[in-house]
């Protein structure tokens, strides 16, 4: 077995790739294939952290709704990433991995409560934890809250696992003919104002020099792959 390129990692995942085939909510296959993925990458013996959206259930509502406030909706974005990590929870559990959920906000019967050096103790004892509700905080997106929590735990990068290849000049479900980066700076995809994580997000990652990998998360082996050391996707850096 070769040397890890990486001990310690923040996976970002998407609640929107949950939906599978489905049209709302969580496809059991999907979250399945996830925990394994997952679970081919902790049997290595690398320290794994999680964020995972809720966009699948609810993303959370612009300034321009009249209905619900920006602030709740935002709350209620948070209450949707616990959903989707109580699953995903449940399927890592399933294949044997001991895990702990971890909460931005205090739901003591189903997680605990966010406390760094906690968060730290339980990747070295080899248990993946799953960071839930954001950053606690409206007006913060989850991408926000992977890159808080990887600079808080000192990840070595992130990983954020997409349904695309990389980071690309244009949408490349939308154009063929899209460029793909395979390195990159924080500050061109400021300046290009690259759609991969908002900019808080990258902000964070610069001045903390934490780089970022974007890869698809949708082929097996493809976490595995970087992981050992193997080109793929783009580095942020």
């Amino acid at each position: 077995m070769g040397v890890n390129k990486y001990n310690r990692i923040l996976l970002k995942l998407s609640g929107e790739s949950l939906l599978g085939k489905e049209k709302y909510g969580i496809d059991p296959k999907m979250i399945d294939f996830y925990a394994e993925e997952i679970n081919k990458v902790h049997k290595l013996g690398v320290q794994i952290g999680i964020v995972i959206g809720g966009g699948n259930i609810f993303r959370g509502v612009g300034n321009n709704n009249e209905t619900i406030e920006r602030a709740t909706g935002d709350y209620m974005g948070m209450l949707a990433t616990m959903i989707n990590s109580l699953a995903l929870q449940s399927a890592c559990e399933a294949k044997g991995i001991f895990t702990r959920l971890m909460s931005a906000i205090e739901m003591r019967q189903i997680a605990e409560l966010y406390i760094r050096r906690r968060a730290i103790r339980h990747l070295e004892k080899g248990r993946i934890v799953i960071f839930g509700a954001g950053t606690g905080h409206p007006f913060f997106s989850t991408d926000t809250a992977a890159s808080l929590r990887a600079v808080e735990i000192e990840a070595d990068i992130i990983l954020k696992g997409t349904r695309v290849d990389g980071v690309y000049d244009s949408d490349p479900e939308k154009n063929v003919n899209a460029k793909l980066f395979t390195d990159i700076t924080y500050s061109d995809v400021i300046q290009k104002k690259l759609r991969v994580m908002d900019m808080t997000a990258i902000s964070l990652c610069q001045e903390n020099n934490l780089p970022i990998g974007v890869f698809n998360f949708g082929v097996s082996d493809n976490l595995l792959k970087i992981i050992q050391g193997e080109k793929l996707g783009t580095v942020i850096r």
